[in-house]
């Protein structure tokens, strides 16, 4: 098994009160998306801004890798950011990196349950991208299913963060036996 710490080092400290208020910042945004589901939420706009760039990007593979590469590059950009912070050892930027990952996940499922109705405001096209994807893999009845596990993961990830970077806050605030002492 890979060893990540042996790899890239420790992970960089994270001040309390900093790692508190980081805590505090998701929490709310976890209640503003509750509280908002399942609509546009105002990160979405730089979502969007990413998965309309993607869709030009991918058109060189094809129609269908076309129609998927908005959705490939919400995930990637926030991949990408993630992979270098993770790399640095940067507990905030790594977290930060992977809840806009898994946020990404509620914007997508909430897509790809519209993918029948067809109702949702659309950039571009009168038809979805996952309209037309499930629809090619014939998938159109199992929309809202798919959608709903889709929106499940975001909701799981972002609590995975939350605790992972909990977890770094409350691993950092403890005392640490000095190499020489008996323990």
């Amino acid at each position: 098994m890979l060893d990540f710490t042996e790899r890239f080092g420790q992970w960089k400290p994270v001040a309390k009160p900093a790692g508190i208020a980081w805590l505090v910042f998701y929490a709310l945004f976890l209640l503003y998306a509750a509280l908002n589901a399942p609509n546009f939420l105002l990160i979405d706009f730089a979502n969007l801004a990413i998965h309309e760039a993607g869709h030009p990007l991918f058109s060189p593979f094809g129609y269908t890798m076309n129609i998927l590469g908005g959705t490939l590059s919400e995930l990637i950009a926030p991949l990408a950011c993630f992979s270098y912070f993770f790399v640095k050892r940067e507990t905030t930027g790594a977290a930060f990196c992977a809840f806009w990952f898994f946020e990404n996940f509620l914007y997508i499922g909430t897509y790809m349950q519209d993918a029948r109705a067809n109702t949702l405001p659309l950039v571009n096209s009168e038809i979805g991208d996952w309209t037309l994807l499930f629809g090619q893999w014939n998938l159109l009845p199992s929309d809202l299913k798919i959608g709903q596990f889709t929106r499940d993961l975001g909701w799981l990830g972002m609590l995975a963060t939350l605790a992972f970077l909990a977890h770094r806050i409350y691993r950092n605030s403890q005392p640490t036996a000095h190499p020489l002492s008996p323990s």
